[in-house]
């Protein structure tokens, strides 16, 4: 009898411990969840161009965790490795050491399409330009949509209305709001995961600035998509969860705009401070 109610006992310890571990298993699935991507000690190097032999660290050991569904922005002047990264994170540039992780799986290996196919998208700085190519066409590259109606619903999801602009040549004589419009329809289009846009104020005008960011900001709020933007431009700023600023290949800083201020501030962090033209040219948030 006491036998059988010291197997009890231990069959219901069992049974605890077991539960206790699938708490646990099932706790750290979840917060691995969040975690979307992860740099680890990224490294991104080049030849040093003086004919020594050596190399010099353009993303210098970067360790961060973007969060599922946040808004980021990546900021500093031109020169400290921010588009650099982005194009890494992509595939467009490979990583001399470390590793990319999307989503719990190693991407540092695959090429752009791979990565594309698995999630992520990119909006160029300056988006290229095709002689005899369509919007239509290549809308219905990014997303294998043909029917009419649905590509219509991708230019209404933008901010296009007009039916014709779908049958605009993708050439030299759109204007360069027109042309990011259809660099953001296409990354849109395509329903990622994560969204990467490099510098995507430039060659537009400041009244097209808050609709973009409001765009940006709709996507993610409705598809959950996760937003990485390298920009100087204050709206973007004000707009983001996280500020990132990066300096000399390494974040220096990683939190809200608050916080930020006074590294954005700082003149001696700048790598063009020697050649600032002062507040009106400056290529930063000041």
């Amino acid at each position: 009898m006491n036998g059988g109610h010291q197997e009890t006992d231990q069959e219901l310890a069992i049974d605890r411990i077991r539960k206790a571990t699938y708490i646990g298993i099932v706790r750290i699935l979840r917060e691995k969840a969040d975690f979307m991507l992860e740099l680890n000690k990224v490294y991104f190097t080049v030849p040093d161009g003086d004919g020594s032999g050596g190399v010099r660290s353009i993303i210098d050991g970067i360790d961060f965790t973007f969060d599922d569904g946040k808004f980021y922005v990546i900021t500093r002047p031109n020169g400290s490795g921010k588009t650099t990264l982005a194009k890494l994170i992509m595939g467009i540039n490979p990583v001399s050491s470390g590793d990319i992780l999307f989503n719990g799986r190693n991407i540092s290996g695959l090429s752009i399409t791979e990565r594309a196919k698995a999630g992520i998208a990119y909006s160029f700085q300056q988006p290229a330009r095709f002689k005899g190519i369509t919007f239509r066409d290549l809308l219905t590259v990014a997303t294998g949509i043909e029917d009419e109606s649905k590509l219509l619903e991708i230019l209404g999801r933008v901010g296009i209305c007009p039916l014709s602009f779908l049958d605009k040549e993708v050439d030299a004589r759109l204007s360069g709001g027109e042309i990011k419009k259809i660099e953001l329809a296409t990354t849109i289009a395509a329903n990622p995961k994560l969204a990467i846009y490099d510098e995507p104020d430039t060659g537009i005008d400041l009244w097209t600035i808050g609709p973009m960011v409001n765009l940006l900001k709709k996507e993610l709020a409705e598809n959950h998509t996760t937003t990485v933007v390298v920009s100087h431009n204050k709206a973007f700023l004000e707009a983001a969860d996280v500020v990132i600023i990066i300096n000399l290949g390494k974040i220096v800083y990683n939190g809200n705009l608050e916080g930020a201020m006074p590294l954005l501030d700082d003149l001696s962090v700048c790598t063009y401070r020697n050649s600032c033209e002062g507040d009106r040219d400056a290529g930063c948030y000041r």
